[in-house]
């Protein structure tokens, strides 16, 4: 089992950027797939970004494509979240993902369903 804990959010001006974390409990974090979502007020969850176990694959919403970049520290049990760019569309909590097992292809990072693991979220709120 995995406990994540999400830091870095906060309020930035559009055009800005954050970069968020996720902390990662247990020794066997680089075995976890991870993901990071959001959710925006009356809205259902929806992905953001995603990358496999080792790193080498990652996976983007056309919304975000471009301005955000996902990158992992397994020897710190980290994930991050670079966001460049950002619009008052990109406003919500944003929360970090992870499993394990067999995950390929966009469909299968890209569903919320496929997470078992889950942080408390990190408010991001931009400011036009």
């Amino acid at each position: 089992q995995v406990q994540l804990v999400e830091s870095g959010g906060g309020l930035v001006q559009a055009g800005g950027s954050l970069s968020l974390s996720c902390a990662a409990s247990g020794r066997t974090f680089s075995m976890y797939f991870m993901g990071w979502f959001r959710q925006a007020p009356g809205k259902e969850r929806a992905f953001v970004a995603a990358i496999n176990w080792s790193g080498d694959s990652t996976y983007y919403a056309d919304s975000v494509k471009g301005r955000f970049t996902i990158s992992r520290d397994n020897a710190k049990n980290t994930v991050l979240l670079q966001m460049n760019s950002l619009k008052p569309e990109d406003t919500a909590v944003y929360y970090c993902a992870a499993n394990v097992g067999d995950c390929s292809g966009y469909g299968c990072y890209a569903s919320v369903y496929r997470y078992n693991y889950w942080g408390q979220g990190t408010q991001v709120t931009v400011s036009s």
